[in-house]
């Protein structure tokens, strides 16, 4: 994408006095899209050539791409003690890794150190995934599936906790299984806070059947469900082409909703996102309050070539500004079970949001491009 427009900033002055320069302006994408962008003023506001006009440079960050490799699964959280947490499911399925940075640039090099690894024998014996960092009441926790070392299908979601300041060298503590209802493949727990009560979503196939559904509950604390509720089924041909499978939630508020994101389908290159709402004040367990979309929001890009963009996360830049964290591929031809092909790296890119509230997540790798068009404030003398 591309910054197509910068609307002059009108700013009223009185007379010998300076003018207060705004830190962001509102700009206008070539899709027609609205976003706001920090500015940085040239020379701290010094006037131009023209006394009534002040130049600036819009800030405009890229990420690598990839940005971290062979995390599937990509979780990124910023903490009130200022740094960036980073996590993945490791390409072996056989530990939790956790690495955190100052800023989100620093974290491809930061230094990443195993904090749990799985049990030898028994449950938490294998397939470890999908893990995720939560700090709930003052303490961290790990929301992760795993299945058994001597069934590694027999997955479950279990949670650690860790009660030191710092998650990355701190002491980890089993906190056991979430009490689920049904004794069945279950994976992808995420936890989220809303209007004072913690709820839990996560994907699950009932017994035998090879169907995996959404399911949310509220919690009593950060290991033990009160409830459950059927959240989502794969209904739509995106969602079920190959197999049906909704998995991979992701929750964040804005504009008076709730948005759900998930990941339906293979984990190939037909592997594509979604995402549910509901108006955050409807009583979140009752299913007939969520709007499902119909079609794929972020889907594979054959251009951008990035395949099967799925299982996100949302984070926050230094500014604020929304982010989508995702794995893809680089490819699309995949020798044997995709699950065992390492290469969905982590990407990131900005999230943006449509004038009717909704998130646009835009094309896998498209970012927007740093521009050279100038900020330009009008300086209007009073």
């Amino acid at each position: 994408m591309k910054i197509a427009h910068i609307p002059t900033v009108e700013v009223n002055v009185k007379e010998n006095e300076q003018p207060e320069l705004p830190t962001e302006v509102d700009v206008e994408l070539d899709n027609g899209l609205k976003a706001m962008y920090p500015v940085e003023w040239k020379n701290n506001g010094a006037h131009n050539e023209n006394p009534n006009e002040i130049h600036g440079k819009l800030r405009v960050t890229t990420y690598p791409k990839p940005f971290i490799e062979q995390r599937a699964d990509p979780y990124l959280y910023k903490h009130t003690d200022g740094y960036y947490y980073f996590t993945g499911s490791y390409p072996l399925y056989d530990r939790i890794v956790l690495r955190r940075a100052k800023t989100i640039a620093e974290l491809p090099e930061a230094e990443e150190l195993v904090i749990w690894e799985a049990h030898e024998t028994g449950i938490m014996g294998a397939h470890i995934w999908a893990p995720e960092l939560h700090f709930i009441d003052g303490k961290w926790y790990i929301h992760f599936a795993a299945g058994e070392r001597e069934n590694p299908w027999l997955l479950r979601p279990y949670v650690l906790e860790c009660a030191d300041d710092n998650p990355v060298t701190g002491e980890w503590v089993e906190k056991g299984q979430i009490n689920i209802q049904f004794e069945s493949f279950s994976l992808d727990a995420t936890t989220f806070e809303h209007k004072g009560k913690r709820y839990l979503v996560w994907a699950q196939k009932i017994n035998d059947n090879q169907i995996s559904n959404l399911y949310i509950g509220e919690m009593e604390n950060p290991w033990t469900i009160k409830n459950q509720v059927l959240l989502s089924t794969p209904e739509y041909e995106w969602e079920k082409s190959v197999f049906a499978v909704n998995e991979g939630a992701a929750v964040i508020k804005k504009n008076d909703k709730i948005f759900i994101a998930f990941s339906g389908n293979a984990t190939d290159h037909t592997y594509a996102m979604g995402y549910l709402s509901a108006d955050q004040s409807a009583d979140l367990l009752d299913p007939s309050v969520w709007y499902k979309t119909p079609e794929p929001v972020f889907e594979t890009n054959e251009e951008t070539q990035e395949y099967g963009p799925g299982h996100n996360s949302f984070s926050v830049d230094e500014d604020g500004y929304d982010l989508i964290v995702y794995h893809a591929r680089p490819y699309k031809e995949i020798k044997g079970n995709s699950l065992y092909d390492h290469n969905r790296h982590a990407r990131i890119q900005r999230l943006f949001w449509n004038e009717d509230g909704t998130p646009f997540f835009g094309i896998p790798g498209d970012q927007v491009e740093p521009t050279d068009l100038p900020v330009i404030a009008k300086i209007n003398y009073l």
